[in-house]
C-alpha cells in the first residue's frame, strides 16, 4: 500500500514539474514577443491567444507602437518584416521626426498625409502611431494596408488632396524624373501645405538650388540635419517646403523681360574654374588643344541629378566627328545621364550624316541674332588644311555685307535664325545645358544677344572658340587676314562671361 502511494506521489511531482516547465517556456516566449520582437502574439508561431486589434504595445525607449491585425484586411505575407530590428528602429526614427514636425507646426493629427515611394510603409506606420490617422503611402508595389500602388512621378490622387507630403529614404534623389516628381507633389499638395524631403543629397549648393528650382512656387521654411537610422543614410538632410501658390507650380521658363539673374553659387563655381590663358599663344592650334586637359568641367565639380533634361547644344557642329562623336560623347563627364544633342549646322554638306544618328536633332540653319537670309562664305587661309569632305571653314555674314573685294571663296545664301529666341523656346531653367560654340567670328554677335535677351541664364556651361587674327601655321610672323578681332578682344569676351557668372572654357 505504501509502495502504491509512493508511486502516485512521484507521478504527481513529475506532472507538476512538466507543467511548471511548460509555463516557464510560454512565459519566456511571451516576454520575447513583447519586449524583443515588438509585436502581438497572433503573428508568432507559438501562441495560444491573440491581442485585440488596436492594442498598443510598449517598446523600451520609444512611444507606444500600435500593431494592426493582419487578419483585418492587412498583408500577412511579411510577419518577419514587422518584427525585424530594422523595422523597429526605422519606426522609432520616423516617429521622432514627425513629432518634431508636429511641434514645429508643419504637421498635425488632422493633416491628410501622403508618403511617396515608400516600399514598406514604415513612415506611414509611424504617422499613424503619433495620431496622424489619415495617412497613406504609395510605391511601385502595394503593401497593404499601409501602401498603395503608385509612383512619385504619377501620384494616383487628385489635385490639392493632401496637407502634408513626405519623401523619405532618398527617394526623390533616386528618381529618374525629378521634374515630374516635383510637379506631382505640387499638384497633389494643397496651397499652404508642407512637403518634407530626406536625402543624402544635395552635396553642393548647385544641386540644392537645382532642387529648389523644381519647386518654384514653394518657399523653404526649414533646413535640418539628422542622424540616420541605418548605414544607407548615416546622415540626412531634411528640407521642409511650404506651397505658396494655387496650382501645380510648373516653371514656364519665361525671360521675356530680357533680364536674368545669375546667382552667387554659380559665380562661386566660376572662381573654381581653370584660369584663362592670359597671354596670346604663339602656336594657338597647339596651346589651346593642350589646354583641354586643364578644363574643370561643371559636372566634375557638382551633382547634376536634380535636372529635368540633359542637353548638348553644338553651335557650328560641322560633321558628327568634329566634336559630338570625338569629344562630347566620349570625354564629357555625364554622371550616367543621357544627353540629347542639338546639332546646329548651316552647311548642307554635313546634313545627311546626322539623319543616321540617334539622339541628335539637326537644326539645319545658321545661328544668328535675328531671322533673315545670310551669305555663307567658305574661307581658306594660305596653307590651311582644315577641310572635311572638301569643305573649308564657313563664315556667315549679312546679305548686304557680302561681296567684299578680294574674296575668292565659295558663297551661297542660307537661312539664319534668332538663336537666343530659339534657345528660350527650346530649353528651360530646369534643364542642364552644355553648349559648344564655334561660329567663325559670329560669337561677337551671338554672345551679346544672349545677354540682351536673358537666354544666357539658360546655359550651364559653354565651350567657346574665339576667332581672332591669330598667327598662321603656314607663314611665321604673319597673322590670319580672315578675322579682324584680336586676342585681347577674345580675352575680354571670356572675362565678361565669367564675371557675369557664366562658366565658359577656351575651346580650340
Amino acid at each position: 500500500m505504501e509502495r502504491t502511494a509512493g508511486k502516485s506521489s512521484s507521478l504527481r511531482n513529475l506532472l507538476i514539474r512538466l507543467l511548471l516547465t511548460g509555463v516557464f517556456i510560454i512565459g519566456v516566449r511571451f516576454a520575447y514577443v513583447i519586449s524583443i520582437a515588438g509585436e502581438s502574439c497572433n503573428v508568432g508561431d507559438f501562441c495560444f491567444f491573440s491581442f485585440p486589434e488596436t492594442l498598443s504595445l510598449v517598446i523600451a525607449g520609444t512611444s507606444p507602437l500600435a500593431v494592426e491585425s493582419t487578419s483585418a484586411g492587412g498583408d500577412s505575407s511579411q510577419p518577419e518584416l514587422y518584427s525585424s530590428k530594422d523595422w523597429i528602429n526605422s519606426v522609432r526614427f520616423y516617429s521622432s521626426v514627425f513629432q518634431d514636425l508636429v511641434a514645429g507646426g508643419y504637421l498635425s493629427p488632422e493633416s491628410k498625409s501622403l508618403c511617396v515611394e515608400t516600399p514598406t510603409g514604415r513612415d506611414v506606420f509611424a504617422l499613424r502611431e503619433i495620431g496622424v490617422r489619415d495617412s497613406v503611402g504609395i510605391s511601385k508595389k502595394a503593401a497593404k494596408p499601409l501602401v498603395k500602388s503608385g509612383r512619385g512621378d504619377r501620384i494616383p490622387f487628385g489635385d490639392g488632396e493632401f496637407d502634408f507630403v513626405f519623401s523619405g529614404e532618398g527617394s526623390f534623389a533616386r528618381s529618374a524624373k525629378p521634374a515630374e516628381f516635383a510637379a506631382e507633389i505640387a499638384r497633389t499638395l494643397k496651397p499652404g501645405g508642407f512637403a518634407v524631403f530626406h536625402f543624402t543629397n544635395p552635396k553642393d549648393t548647385y544641386s540644392f538650388n537645382s532642387f529648389l528650382d523644381l519647386f518654384n512656387c514653394f518657399r523653404v521654411v526649414k533646413l535640418h540635419g539628422l542622424e540616420g537610422f541605418d548605414s544607407s543614410m548615416p546622415y540626412i538632410h531634411e528640407t521642409v517646403l511650404k506651397k505658396e501658390c494655387d496650382g501645380a507650380g510648373k516653371f514656364d521658363g519665361d525671360y521675356s523681360n530680357g533680364k536674368c539673374y545669375v546667382p552667387g553659387y554659380k559665380k562661386d563655381l566660376v572662381r573654381n574654374a581653370e584660369p584663362l590663358i592670359s597671354e596670346e599663344p604663339l602656336k594657338p592650334w597647339i596651346t589651346l588643344k593642350r589646354n583641354v586637359k586643364n578644363i574643370k568641367y561643371l559636372s566634375s565639380m557638382v551633382d547634376i541629378s536634380f535636372k529635368n533634361r540633359y542637353l548638348y547644344v553644338d553651335v557650328g557642329a560641322r560633321s558628327y566627328g568634329s566634336s559630338i562623336g570625338s569629344w562630347f560623347r566620349k570625354q564629357y563627364p555625364k554622371q550616367n545621364k543621357n544627353f540629347h544633342v542639338y546639332a546646329i549646322e548651316a552647311d548642307k554638306t554635313f546634313h545627311k550624316e546626322y539623319g543616321l544618328k540617334k539622339g541628335i536633332t539637326l537644326v539645319p540653319y545658321a545661328a544668328w541674332v535675328k531671322n533673315e537670309t545670310l551669305t555663307f562664305e567658305i574661307h581658306r587661309d594660305p596653307g590651311e588644311h582644315v577641310e572635311v569632305q572638301g569643305r573649308g571653314m564657313g563664315r556667315i555674314r549679312p546679305l548686304q555685307s557680302s561681296g567684299e573685294e578680294g574674296f575668292d571663296g565659295e558663297v551661297e545664301k542660307i537661312r539664319g535664325f534668332d538663336f537666343a529666341d530659339w534657345l528660350k523656346n527650346t530649353v528651360s531653367k530646369n534643364d542642364y545645358v552644355v553648349m559648344k560654340m564655334d561660329v567663325e567670328g559670329t560669337e561677337f554677335d551671338l554672345i551679346p544677344r544672349l545677354f540682351e535677351t536673358g537666354a544666357i541664364c539658360l546655359v550651364d556651361e559653354i565651350f567657346l572658340e574665339c576667332h581672332y587674327n591669330r598667327w598662321q601655321r603656314c607663314c611665321p610672323g604673319q597673322r590670319s587676314p580672315k578675322y579682324e578681332k584680336t586676342y585681347d578682344q577674345c580675352l575680354e569676351l571670356f572675362n565678361s562671361l565669367r564675371h557675369s557668372g557664366v562658366l565658359v572654357h577656351q575651346w580650340w
